[in-house]
């Protein structure tokens, strides 16, 4: 029998049907499903297994890589950072923060258009040493020196950032905070960095204390579909070149805001309760109302030229225009490389959270995900 435990409040009975047929279907190997609304767990559930051999089965604080649903986590802390720096906005010149920043045209970006994806800056056109990535310090560097892809202003045109994106999130923050990304995450909102009772079991950065406890990843068969090739999305994804080296404890340990956040699902779903929430995790405000408006405000929308569809961006989270993150268009969500992904919907004030082991070869709209958002949704009063 496959393992599957955890909480479902009366009423989301159907959800934990889709759960298990996900299993039953053969299309988990391990995985964790987790709703919030206002602060109230409602569903929690996890299964299956963290290893390929299927030795060790899925527990409540079996933790798993999200990959690039931690942008969604990265641009709440950014966002922090923003709301309690004087004279600093999104709408603040990367080179006021970061003078180097500013060569090869790039020196009118704002934050907000880099933090939407519009710098032309979502990877390298020329051969770089891969273990750069393993180094976020000597990465930004690299990254501020790139003449961007395209022309990115001002005719608002994107392309996603799936790697590159982090690095700059991270050296912003530490710019401005004199702290790394991970290291403010930790101290002031999962406090991980503390002995809180309340922490929040997620991590960028995640020390080798907590390796024993995440899960094995399965690989996707097969290649995302990207549609006609083009050097953005050649430079994004299709080089030997264009990420890290993923696995490891150097991966796990050092800190890559858009790709390398580990974490369950009950902790993914508490921290996008801040989109739901409009800025609040548990008790806590991240950012004022306005600022809270900003991060979420559409910067770009339409064709974009890494991913195969069209998207509406905010800073650092998707718009769901699309309808992958449940029914409600005013919902904000990421999704991560093999099938994690989570949103949080101001309307509904409900947050999902989803992650898994067996990675997919879906870029957004992976179908476990998308049924379980869809259930819970027949399932709200």
């Amino acid at each position: 029998m496959i393992p599957v435990q955890g909480y479902v409040r009366p009423g989301f009975e159907p959800v934990r049907d889709v759960f298990q047929a996900n299993f039953d279907n053969d299309e988990e190997l391990g995985a964790g499903f987790c709703v919030i609304r206002d602060g109230e767990i409602l569903i929690n559930l996890f299964g299956g297994w963290t290893d390929r051999k299927k030795d060790k089965t899925w527990a409540a604080d079996t933790l798993v890589p999200v990959y690039s649903t931690s942008k969604g986590v990265s641009a709440l802390v950014l966002a922090h950072v923003i709301d309690q720096t004087d004279a600093v906005s999104y709408d603040t010149p990367m080179v006021d923060i970061w003078p180097e920043f500013g060569v090869h045209g790039k020196d009118k970006l704002t934050l907000a258009q880099v933090f939407s994806h519009q710098g032309g800056l979502c990877g390298f056109k020329d051969e770089i040493d891969p273990s750069l990535w393993l180094d976020p310090p000597e990465m930004a560097k690299a990254i501020a020196a790139l003449e961007p892809l395209w022309s990115p202003v001002p005719d608002g045109t994107t392309g996603y950032h799936p790697s590159t994106w982090g690095y700059l999130a991270g050296e912003v923050v530490k710019r401005l905070t004199g702290r790394t990304l991970g290291t403010v995450l930790a101290d002031e909102i999962t406090k991980t960095g503390g002995d809180d009772f309340d922490m929040i079991d997620f991590w960028i950065g995640t020390p080798a204390s907590e390796h024993d406890r995440i899960a094995d990843i399965q690989r996707p068969r097969a290649l995302p579909e990207l549609g006609d090739m083009n050097p953005a999305k050649r430079a994004a994804f299709m080089t030997k070149w264009a990420g890290p080296d993923r696995g490891g404890a150097i991966w796990r340990e050092v800190e890559i805001p858009s790709a390398n956040g580990h974490g369950t699902a009950e902790s993914v779903a508490r921290i996008y309760a801040a989109y739901a929430q409009k800025g609040r995790v548990g008790e806590t405000d991240l950012m004022s109302p306005e600022t809270f408006d900003e991060l979420t405000r559409v910067r770009a929308k339409g064709p974009d030229r890494v991913l195969p569809f069209e998207v509406e961006w905010a800073s650092g989270v998707m718009k769901n225009s699309n309808l992958f993150f449940g029914t409600n268009p005013g919902s904000f969500g990421h999704a991560g490389w093999g099938g994690s992904a989570a949103f949080g919907d101001p309307e509904t004030g409900i947050s999902c959270g989803y992650v898994m082991n067996r990675q997919s070869n879906h870029l957004m709209g992976d179908p476990r995900p998308k049924r379980l958002f869809d259930a819970v949704y027949d399932c709200l009063d």
